[in-house]
């Protein structure tokens, strides 16, 4: 059930990313461009999202699984730190000059597109420079 479940979840994330424009980059940066012809259709999307994760936040820090039995995994950490600040620039940097962040680079890569499977492999090979370094 669970595998079932992460699935409709994640139809239900792409198409949301669809929908919103959010896996067309020239939309993203269009957006992120305050000085030039900027787009703020995304605001909407960003204000929602931000509503429907408060809102579950709120509900399930009241129980310690989730309807599937599973352990929740809420972070906890509220502390801004040199790692976090780092993360946000470099993830702030890649979102500015490529217009894809991680969920609409899984999704073009999904559907074949060469920014996106070039943005995942670039991603990935982050994540696991990360991981070197963390050691």
């Amino acid at each position: 059930m669970p595998i079932i479940t992460a699935l409709i979840s994640g139809l239900l994330f792409g198409i949301g990313l669809i929908l919103a424009g959010m896996s067309n980059p020239s939309k993203i940066l269009g957006f992120l461009d305050i000085t030039g012809r900027w787009d703020p259709s995304l605001l909407i999307t960003m204000a929602m999202a931000m509503g429907v994760s408060a809102i579950a936040f709120k509900l399930i820090k009241k129980h310690q699984v989730s309807v599937l039995n599973c352990r929740m995994q809420i972070p906890i950490n509220q502390k801004i730190d040199q790692p976090l600040i780092i993360g946000s620039i470099l993830f702030g940097i890649g979102w500015g000059l490529a217009g894809i962040c991680p969920g609409p680079a899984l999704l073009l890569t999904g559907m074949g597109i060469t920014q996106g499977v070039l943005f995942t492999l670039a991603m990935i090979a982050g994540m696991s420079i990360f991981q070197i370094v963390k050691k």
